[in-house]
């Protein structure tokens, strides 16, 4: 019986994630038809645990007694060479903590799933984990959260990502006014990141979450928004540091359009050239449906 109702719940909890839409906050939707087969395979399992149920015999109210000889009533045992292997009888047997234990593990993520409220990663994210450039200049990159610059070289052999990046650049020096949307947002990033002379002085525009951070300046913050490679395990927080003609009044996790040109400009906290955009217009925005952007390859 609890191996159908977690199995149910499985099931339900998986169709509810692409019902809702809420599978985007937990893994880049490249990867969806996985999902679409774990909802299928789940089905099937559940409906073969619904068919055994209702055919056991605690069910159906039928008890096969068989007398093989030895002077054991081996009731609901179908194997009786009196080698005493009676599966019900020793599953019956065992502790109770032992018999519902496991089910308890796989219950936990199933009530916190589709119980608890989703939340999406804001800016006391950065806060806690720290805002650096140091995750990626030194270390193990497969470990360490990114910031600001994107870089999908991990994921790549280097002579296919050098092509990539070569494709990307071609794409994007090619305009005047460069436009990032949800959909080439952490490639326009990491191109930008990866060629930051050959951008200088172009208009750029782009909409993220507002996070004052390290700012030196009190018209200086960052504008950014968090990038999912596969899945949220491995999210990270792309962007770039903009400088108002004036100071502002802008709260962290305020939603923001930005447009106005690129610039560079060292930035001491991190002891980094950073590409600066120099806002000539911007707005306040309602927080986008899906505030998260992806990868794509």
């Amino acid at each position: 019986m609890f191996r159908l109702l977690v199995l149910m719940g499985f099931t339900f909890f998986f169709y509810h994630l692409h019902a809702s839409g809420n599978l985007t906050k937990y893994i880049n939707m490249k990867y969806a038809y996985l999902s679409f087969i774990a909802i299928f395979l789940l089905a099937i399992l559940t409906a073969v645990q619904a068919y055994l149920f209702i055919k056991s015999p605690e069910k159906s109210g039928h008890h096969h007694d068989h007398d093989c000889g030895c002077g054991h009533d081996h009731e609901h045992d179908h194997d009786c060479g009196c080698g005493h292997d009676h599966e019900h009888d020793h599953e019956q047997n065992k502790p109770f903590y032992q018999r519902y234990l496991i089910y308890v593990v796989f219950l936990f993520p199933l009530v916190s799933g589709i119980f608890f409220p989703i939340a999406t990663l804001d800016s006391s994210i950065v806060k806690t984990k720290g805002f650096s450039f140091k995750a990626m200049e030194s270390g193990d990159h497969y470990s360490q959260t990114q910031y600001l610059r994107p870089d999908a070289s991990l994921y790549y052999a280097q002579d296919s990502y050098d092509k990539q990046m070569k494709q990307l650049f071609n794409k994007y020096s090619s305009k005047k006014e460069i436009s990032l949307t949800d959909d080439d947002f952490l490639k326009g990033m990491e191109t930008i990141y990866n060629y930051p002379g050959e951008f200088l002085g172009r208009t750029i525009e782009f909409h993220g979450f507002a996070y004052k951070g390290n700012a030196i300046n009190k018209n200086q913050l960052f504008v950014l928004r968090f990038g999912i490679i596969h899945c949220i395990a491995d999210s990270g927080v792309y962007g770039m540091l903009v400088e108002f003609p004036k100071d502002m009044d802008i709260k962290d996790d305020e939603w923001i359009h930005i447009k106005g040109t690129l610039a560079s400009e060292y930035y001491q906290p991190f002891k980094s050239t950073l590409p600066v955009v120099k806002v000539t217009d911007w707005n306040t925005i309602k927080k986008p449906d899906d505030p998260y952007v992806y990868r794509g390859y």
